[in-house]
């Protein structure tokens, strides 16, 4: 296990490494900072002047040796726009998106896991067919507009819900549920998927003719096995939960990182873009690392 562990680190910190190499570049070759800096209006001694002030006139690799050694200490400069610390600004700001991811992804397992065990069971019935429609239809309706008809149905005519903001936690629940419907499908079919395989294996059998109750293989000995898989899939729907959340965020006005990301790059304020895909990343990287040790705890064949 130790081996295993410390090939994932080093595989880890090698994607980390290219993220931070390629979150620098594609913002330093998407046009002169300088000038987004200084505005279109600026003459070319305020430019250069601004340049110099960003240490921008200095070699690419210096700049990013600057930057990279910065950013280990969680130093992101100041933001261009909001005229404060980026640090700051993603304290503030993280924990909203936080909040709204781990929730989304709780609504997400708690619907799909027992929804897929259950069409795996009841497979080619009514029940089966029925998962397979809530699937494609989660996979086809844009968040958006699920997000919008929630508001419509529980906020605006029910009035059960509040439409905006994050105050308390009935704030988080509607963008929860439109977040988390959107990971719902591929959750569902691979839990289905893997608990049709698993029922079909002979140790299964075996364990049915040795007269166990239906309960327990399904739980202790199928179920146990058929979401190794989903706790891969989970953590990668939760970094895609955390980078897409801007488009709920923006529905229902909360105000997260998603939310300051699209700030951000309306404003060309460089240094909160550059930050905020940064740190997206590490936790992306840090979830699939969590993912693959903890599916190897599950599975000791994958340490091999």
């Amino acid at each position: 296990m130790l081996r295993f562990t410390l090939r994932r680190l080093l595989v880890a910190l090698a994607v980390a490494v290219t993220v931070s190499v390629a979150t620098f570049l594609l913002l330093h070759l998407s046009g002169d900072l300088a000038t987004a800096i200084a505005g279109p209006e600026a003459s070319a001694e305020q430019v250069a002047a601004v340049r110099t002030e960003y240490g921008l006139d200095r070699p690419l690799a210096v700049q990013f040796a600057a930057w990279a050694w910065r950013a280990l200490r969680f130093d992101f400069g100041n933001s261009f726009y909001f005229r404060e610390s980026v640090a700051d600004l993603l304290a503030s700001r993280l924990p909203i998106t936080l909040t709204l991811g781990i929730i989304a992804l709780a609504v997400a397992l708690f619907v799909a896991i027992p929804l897929g065990v259950l069409a795996s069971v009841k497979r080619d019935t009514w029940i089966d067919r029925l998962a397979l429609f809530v699937s494609v239809l989660g996979q086809a309706m844009p968040s958006f507009w699920f997000g919008l008809t929630l508001i419509l149905v529980f906020a605006v005519n029910l009035r059960w819900l509040p439409v905006s903001g994050n105050a308390t936690w009935k704030h988080f629940v509607l963008p929860a549920v439109a977040l988390g419907y959107y990971a719902m499908p591929a959750v569902m079919r691979l839990t289905r998927n893997g608990m049709l395989e698993v029922l079909n294996s002979d140790y299964v059998r075996t364990a049915r003719a040795k007269g166990l109750p239906a309960r327990t293989i399904l739980v202790r000995h199928a179920l146990r096995n058929a979401v190794i898989p989903v706790i891969a899939l989970a953590a990668v729907q939760f970094g895609f939960m955390l980078g897409g959340s801007i488009v709920i965020e923006a529905v229902f006005s909360l105000q997260g990182l998603g939310q300051l990301a699209w700030e951000s790059i309306a404003r060309n304020d460089f240094p909160v873009v550059q930050a905020i895909v940064l740190v997206l990343a590490m936790i992306y990287i840090a979830l699939t690392l969590a993912a693959d040790l903890l599916n190897a705890l599950l599975d000791p064949r994958l340490r091999r």
